[in-house]
């Protein structure tokens, strides 16, 4: 790095000229992003050739970099931010998160370790235990702050192989999986794309899963359920990614507990309805399970990414993802790379503890219960529109159809392209549906009805075509 470019990048940080264009345009996207189209117009779509170029042979500067990517990147996002996107499970952002993220950024603190970053450690044990007392999970229970529920699940699942392993006196860490005993997996058939993924990663191969037929809704039919043991790991679900239906925790979390199979549950965004007191009976008994995965950029609305796992185990989940090594040193402290995979890591516990610390115990619970209330009320008005509604609307997901698949898909595309609102297609019971994900605490019940009319509209013209 030459004298030059560093004194340039000193003066850059000390006269703060680029942050503050930096706020003036996050400001002007803030403004825009709820009354604005939810999905790129075609011209800031064929806008983004402005950034195929060679990379440059000189540093340039950082004030035309930003405004280049105000110009031609902010129109062509997607308005997550607002209240009209319904696609994924994709949740909002309370704007005090988003005002610590600002802050926490010019931190950059990396934390793997208390050395590294103290406050990270702290608020990281503050927060679980505020995790612990929200969904009334066991005193031992640990969380690992990671990117997501991809991740989260992935650590679920290797610390329910370790402990497994472990307890038949076999040392997965050191022996892998040559001449090991074999462990079981057994999870519904409608158990998330993640949840194979993280099978597949940890080395058990999908064909190994014993699939358990699922219900109507997608939960798992409990007596369907083959025999448990000791060796079995057993993936339950807290909010089907399509329905939003949740398995039944009692029935077969004891079954669990009898037999000595370890339970994970997956509650990406569905895990928070144990926050609600109107909607805590969805997730009864969830503390008969050993880890369970979800995510806080979904329900909570915290800013990307934020997943959690959190596991009643601790020896299990340190022993399968702890690492060592000379210049690695642990503290009487929380050392938070010993609950996640990652050594290197963003401090996302931030947002994660601002979003708690802001909303507090009744603001989650209002958050949560009104992501159902406008839910249900999409449900209703599409159902009075004359849209069939094919799931039992228990939380946050909708599920709904024309007359036809043909009629469906050509309504879903129209949707998309209006600009109205943004929801994505599914199969669902050898059907194309709407998908509807309400994960945004800036939805409001004219957002759901405006929303309604563009289906409508959207309808009446597939028709026609």
């Amino acid at each position: 790095m030459t004298q030059d470019i560093r004194q340039r990048m000193l003066l850059e940080m000390q006269q703060k000229a680029a942050f503050d264009d930096a706020r003036r345009a996050a400001y002007a996207y803030a403004d825009a992003s709820f009354e604005r189209n939810v999905f790129p117009t075609q011209q800031a779509l064929d806008d983004l050739r402005h950034f195929d170029e060679p990379l440059p042979a000189d540093p340039g500067d950082a004030q035309q970099i930003l405004r280049q990517l105000h110009e031609f990147g902010s129109p062509a996002t997607v308005a997550q931010i607002g209240g009209r996107y319904f696609g994924l499970v994709n949740g909002g952002v309370i704007p005090a998160t988003l005002a610590v993220r600002w802050l926490t950024d010019f931190w950059d603190q990396n934390t793997p370790l208390y050395l590294a970053s103290p406050v990270a450690s702290r608020l990281e044990e503050v927060t679980e235990g505020w995790l612990r007392d929200l969904f009334g999970l066991p005193d031992s229970t640990v969380a690992g702050y990671v990117s997501g529920s991809s991740l989260s699940i992935f650590c679920g699942l290797a610390a329910a192989r370790q402990r497994n392993f472990t307890a038949m006196g076999w040392d997965i860490n050191r022996k892998g999986f040559i001449d090991a005993p074999r462990l079981r997996v057994v999870a519904g058939r409608q158990a998330h794309a993640t949840v194979s993924k993280a099978v597949a990663l940890l080395g058990f191969g999908t064909d190994n899963v014993e699939w358990v037929a699922a219900d109507a809704q997608g939960r798992i039919e409990t007596a369907a359920l083959p025999e448990l043991d000791a060796s079995t790991i057993l993936i339950l679900q807290a909010g089907n990614v399509n329905s939003g239906a949740f398995d039944d925790f009692a029935t077969l979390g004891q079954r669990a507990r009898a037999a000595g199979a370890w339970v994970h549950v997956d509650g990406a965004f569905g895990l928070w309805a144990a926050a609600a007191a109107r909607l805590q009976h969805l997730t009864r008994s969830i503390e008969l399970a050993d880890s369970w995965s979800f995510d806080g950029h979904k329900t909570l609305n915290t800013p990307y990414d934020s997943g959690v796992i959190m596991c009643r185990d601790r020896d299990a989940l340190v022993n399968a993802l702890h690492a060592a090594g000379a210049y690695i040193t642990y503290s009487k402290q929380r050392d938070g790379m010993l609950h996640t995979p990652e050594m290197s890591r963003r401090a996302r516990i931030f947002e994660l503890w601002a979003a708690l610390k802001y909303l507090g115990k009744s603001g989650v619970d209002e958050l949560v219960d009104g992501l159902h209330q406008r839910a249900r009320q999409f449900a209703d008005e599409l159902a009075q529109q004359g849209f069939e509604i094919l799931n039992e609307v228990v939380f946050n997901q909708l599920l709904a159809a024309c007359d036809s698949d043909a009629e469906t898909d050509t309504t879903i595309d129209l949707i998309q392209q209006s600009g109205e609102c943004w929801v994505g297609g599914t199969s669902w019971q050898q059907r194309r549906v709407i998908r509807v994900s309400v994960c945004s605490w800036a939805t409001t019940e004219a957002d759901v009805t405006r929303s309604v009319r563009a289906f409508v509209a959207a309808r009446a013209a597939a028709r026609e075509k």
